[in-house]
């Protein structure tokens, strides 16, 4: 009863991970020519990591947004991104990562493959995490604000030279639909595809090792996770401590102790599995 109703729940957030995905990159034109949608659609920021040049993307991704602005040669606050990054964070924290993010479906179907043997835990797991807060501040934030050109523009450091999401969305369908794009290609496309293709063979046999080490959004909103309206709550009354909700989440989160940890992407693996029902979500 317990395993099917998980069962059933992981296949509620696939179909909304699928949906979600396919509605926001439905441009159906842009991967038929090899063109990217510039539309006014693109003024807006949907909430995961979607990049702005893949051929179907209606929308921008919020850390290339955060970028361009940080790199324009008349850097202005931007209101927008900051009530953006306030207003998903403050309602919704790492949700986003876990039901909302394409780059985490395609980690979570590589990990569905049944190949090698799956590796539950990571030597040195918890500096390895800090990757990511680093990731933003050097390659989202600093690089992008005081590394100019000669007219004074900043590069979006982290989408040009990290992103694999972009690698997978933007840079190889558009190398394989336009031809125009094929004879540019050069040593940073094959940089970006070595990444891609490690972050593809890790994540068949790691859990998201993208999300746990390297995404600057997910550090941004693992910040508002302990704040976040959607939280996770544990009854202390109901909880015997059996560590059922660890050993269910593949992130190694103690949910009991830290329901509301800022790794935890609000899967619901560990909901799912509590005898007590001492875990609750909302």
């Amino acid at each position: 009863m317990g395993d099917g109703l998980k069962a059933g729940k992981q296949n509620i957030r696939l179909w909304i991970q699928i949906g979600f995905t396919a509605v926001t990159n439905g441009y159906a034109k842009g991967f038929s020519n090899g063109s990217i949608y510039t539309g006014s659609l693109k003024s807006y920021c949907v909430p995961g990591l979607n990049c702005y040049s893949c051929p179907g993307a209606l929308g921008s991704c919020p850390i290339g947004s955060i970028q361009a602005v940080i790199a324009t040669r008349n850097f202005s606050v931007s209101y927008y991104m900051i009530g953006f990054f306030l207003m998903i964070g403050a309602l919704l924290g790492r949700f986003v990562c876990g039901w909302l993010c394409p780059f985490g479906l395609a980690q979570d179907l590589l990990y569905k493959i049944p190949i090698g043997r799956k590796i539950t835990v990571v030597k040195g797991d918890r500096i390895l995490r800090l990757l990511k807060y680093l990731i933003l501040l050097v390659f989202v934030i600093l690089l992008p604000m005081f590394v100019m050109d000669f007219v004074g523009q900043g590069d979006p450091w982290f989408c040009k030279w990290i992103c694999p999401s972009g690698t997978l969305m933007a840079g190889w369908p558009l190398v394989l639909l336009n031809g125009g794009i094929r004879q540019t290609i050069g040593f940073l496309f094959a940089w970006k595809s070595l990444i891609l293709i490690s972050l593809i063979v890790l994540s068949i046999l790691l859990y998201r090792p993208f999300c746990r080490y390297l995404c600057p959004l997910g550090a941004i909103y693992g910040l508002f996770n302990p704040i976040s309206l959607y939280r996770f709550r544990v009854d202390k009354e109901k909880c015997t401590n059996c560590h059922d909700c660890q050993r269910a989440c593949k992130l190694n989160i103690s949910v009991s102790e830290i329901p509301n940890s800022m790794e935890c992407i609000r899967c619901g693996d560990c909901i799912s599995v509590c005898k007590t029902k001492a875990l609750t979500k909302g």
